[in-house]
Parts: structure tokens; C-alpha cells; sequence
């Protein structure tokens, strides 16, 4: 761990950004072995209620994801500070907040489930076999959020590699936990569940492990400083802003499939398709966003100007030359991911119609990108709030002109103009956020 008053270089950026980057590759891998194990099963109806139960508990889940992003920003700043107390008691409202959102998600899990399937219905069967996959994944609720908590904790202690250690246990756990239950018992969706399950409470196990240095600071366990109401207040505010954005954002996503489902099944198809390069190119950029969030917040916290800015203009660098490689990637090599991720013709030509706006798209997020990670590395949580709500309504206002006027092109354009419109308003506001830290 690199000490909070060393210099930013690129070293020190690499060695957050790419561990992080790693341990996202893991996560397309093990749903591809969850499918793939039921598939064996010889019937569709497994394969779509694994599917549907994990997309419905990964959007409850999301719900928690301010917490690993909280917890950067202020963890940061207190290092950065030098206080080892708060540090300390920041990791154990994170834990707390985590398993009482846990508790709070099994105890409403029947009108959970109940409304899920009105968003999403489906047939007898595959409803039959979600509600036991859930009913199932439900109770390590607490421990995989909470793992929000501690993940945002550890990278704030620029603790990266633990990261990449506790994903690739959880991930590779799992994995071989699918292959035994469901191929090797014969257990099914059961199965897959069940090796959810056991993996996610092993990772919290893993983690808190990780964390075991807290121990020292008798403030990990301080409960007047833990439940001080100035600092819970601050927490909260915290917090709350950010799953406002993070709400905005995905208002902007599912708008974007709802209409897109207008123009017809093979063009929703397609745009799903390409929806999957956004998806590479987030978790590519999470590892130097994520560097930003704790370089930043060290900086702030310790209220160094200078190296606030070092750390922004470090980690935007590194980003720059991410989304620019991946431009050039999906021009030379983006119909042929295409071609693989699509089998039908007809989608695979109406796919390649869109294709530039994705080769535009990496370019076109990556201020937003990078000065989200800025922006919540500093707490400055209250302009990403509000810088979201103004792209939110120019998103909107672009889809209303222009996709009466040009169909699905008009609504790329829209989704681009989105990230252009964050990137912009929150660079905006990045001079009073440097301001704000001093020295």
C-alpha cells in the first residue's frame, strides 16, 4: 500500500487501475458458466430462470452500489487526513449499513419477488424455477452487499491486488462449486444458486480478512464515533446523491431499450448487441476511474491542491488512452465481435449500420467517466447529482427531437449526447472542486 503522501505517478495509477481491470474480465466469465452448466440440463426453461433470477437480484444489488462508492470518497479523504480512527469506523458503518440492507432485502423478499415478476413476467415454469433460484441467492443478501462496502474500503487503501484476489476467489469458487452441484449432483438451478451463495458468503469471509489490520484501531469497534450523528448525517447525504445519479443514469439505459423496442425485434437485437461494447469499455475504464476516486480523495482529504490535480490529470491520462485503443479496436475488429454475438443475418447488418456510434462512444464518455471517479474520490457528490439531472433532461430532450426525425439513429445520438453532456457540465464544475480542497 502505497503511502498517502507519495507522489502520483503513473506506477501508482497502473497499480490500482489494472488489478481492478482484471477483476472485472472475471465477471462475463462466470455468467457465461452459469448458463452454460444449466444448459447441459437439456431445456430452456433453466437456462432463462437463472438468467432472470440473477438480472433481478443484480438490480436490487445496484440499488447498494453507492455504498462501494461512499466509502472510496470518504475513506480516501480520511486517510488522506491522516485520521486512522475514522478509517477505521468508516469500514465498520459500511459492514453495518450492508448487512442491515441485507436483512432488510430477506425480510421484504415476497413483495420483492412479487413485483420483480410483474416487471418481468414469465412463463409457469421458468417463474417456478426463478423464485427457488432467489429464494435461495436472497439470504447472502448481507454478505454481497456488504462486500460493497469492503471492496470501496480496500481501494480506497489502493489495496487493488486484494480486490483481484477476492474476485477471482468468489469467481473461481463459484465456477467450480456450478460444475460439482449441477453437472456432478445433478442439483440444477438449485445449484447454481446454492454455489452463489456459499461463494458470496466466502468472499465476506475473505474479505474481512483482508481487513484484519483494522483490528489495531480500537476505533473500528468505537460505537459513539461509528453511529456519531454528524457524521451518519454526512454519510447519508452522501450516499443519497449518489444513488439519485446512479438512478438518472439507469433511467437513461432502460429509456433507451424501451424505445429502441419500438423499431422492432431485430433492431432491438441489434442495439442489445452493441450495447455489450459500452459494457467493455465501462469495465475498462472502472480500473482508472476507480484510481481517480482514491488519489483524488487521498489528496483532498490531506487538502493538497497540486496533487489533486496530478491525480486527475494521471488517471484521465491512462483512461484517454484506454477508450482510444478501444476506438480503434471496435473500427478494425468490431464486426467481427458482432458476427459473434449474433448468429442472425438480419441482425448482424442492421448491428453494422450502428457500429460507428460505437467506435464514437468510448471517446464521447470519457470525461464523464473519469470525472464521476474525480468527483466522488473529493464527495463532491451534490454536483454529480446534479450534473446527471441536466444530462437526464438534455438525453431527453434529444430523444424526443430526433428520434421522430431519424429512428434509431437519433436515438444513439440522444445516448451519446448524454455522456457528452455529463463529461461537459461536470468539467464545468471541476475548478470549484479543486478550489475546495486548498493548499
Amino acid at each position: 500500500m502505497a503511502d498517502s503522501h507519495s507522489p502520483v505517478t503513473h506506477r501508482r495509477v497502473l497499480k490500482i487501475a489494472v488489478p481492478i481491470v482484471l477483476a472485472n474480465v472475471t465477471v462475463p466469465i462466470l455468467g457465461a458458466v452459469d448458463t452454460g452448466v444449466v444448459g447441459q440440463i437439456g431445456s430452456a426453461a433453466p437456462i432463462g430462470a437463472v438468467g432472470l433470477g440473477a438480472m433481478i437480484l443484480s438490480a436490487v444489488y445496484w440499488i447498494f452500489g453507492f455504498l462501494r462508492m461512499g466509502t472510496v470518497g470518504l475513506t480516501s479523504q480520511a486517510r488522506g487526513a491522516g485520521d486512522d480512527a475514522e478509517v477505521a469506523a468508516l469500514l465498520s458503518r459500511a459492514l453495518l449499513i450492508g448487512a442491515a440492507g441485507g436483512v432488510a432485502l430477506i425480510l421484504l423478499k415476497v413483495p420483492l419477488f412479487w413485483g420483480a415478476f410483474q416487471v418481468s413476467p414469465a412463463t409457469a415454469e421458468v417463474e417456478q424455477l426463478t423464485r427457488g433460484y432467489m429464494g435461495i441467492r436472497i439470504w447472502s443478501a448481507p454478505a454481497a452487499i456488504a462486500l460493497y462496502g469492503i471492496t470501496g474500503w480496500l481501494i480506497a487503501q489502493e489495496r487493488a491486488r486484494a480486490v483481484l484476489a477476492l474476485q477471482l476467489w468468489m469467481n473461481g469458487l463459484n465456477i467450480s462449486l456450478d460444475l460439482w452441484f449441477v453437472m456432478g449432483l445433478g442439483w440444477g438451478v438449485q445449484g447454481v444458486a446454492i454455489a452463489t451463495f456459499l461463494a458470496e458468503w466466502s468472499g465476506l469471509a475473505l474479505g474481512l480478512w483482508f481487513c484484519r489490520g483494522v483490528r489495531r484501531t480500537p476505533e473500528w469497534r468505537n460505537w459513539a464515533r461509528i453511529f456519531d450523528v454528524e457524521r451518519l448525517r454526512h454519510i447519508m447525504a452522501v450516499n443519497r446523491d449518489i444513488l439519485i445519479r446512479s438512478m438518472l443514469l439507469e433511467a437513461v439505459f432502460v429509456s433507451f431499450m424501451f424505445v429502441g423496442s419500438g423499431f422492432g425485434d431485430v433492431t432491438l437485437a441489434a442495439n442489445q448487441v452493441l450495447l455489450q461494447f459500452l459494457l467493455i469499455t465501462a469495465f475498462a475504464m472502472d480500473g482508472f476511474a476507480f484510481a481517480a476516486e482514491a488519489l483524488v480523495g487521498h489528496a483532498y482529504g490531506a487538502r493538497r491542491r497540486t496533487e489533486l490535480r496530478q491525480a486527475a490529470w494521471v488517471s484521465s491520462l491512462w483512461g484517454l488512452a484506454v477508450v482510444v485503443t478501444l476506438a480503434l479496436g471496435f473500427a478494425i475488429a468490431g464486426g467481427w465481435v458482432v458476427a459473434i454475438m449474433a448468429k442472425s443475418e438480419p441482425v448482424r447488418a442492421t448491428a453494422a449500420v450502428y457500429l460507428p456510434y460505437m467506435v464514437v462512444a468510448p471517446l464521447a464518455g470519457w470525461a464523464a467517466w473519469m470525472l464521476d471517479g474525480i468527483f466522488i474520490g473529493a464527495t463532491a457528490t451534490r454536483d454529480m447529482r446534479n450534473m446527471m439531472a441536466v444530462s437526464f433532461l438534455i438525453y431527453l430532450a434529444a430523444a424526443v427531437t430526433l428520434v421522430p426525425l431519424l429512428g434509431n439513429h437519433g436515438l444513439w445520438l440522444a445516448l451519446l449526447l448524454s455522456f457528452l453532456s455529463r463529461g461537459i457540465t461536470l468539467a464545468l464544475r471541476y475548478p470549484a472542486l479543486e478550489a475546495r480542497a486548498g493548499g
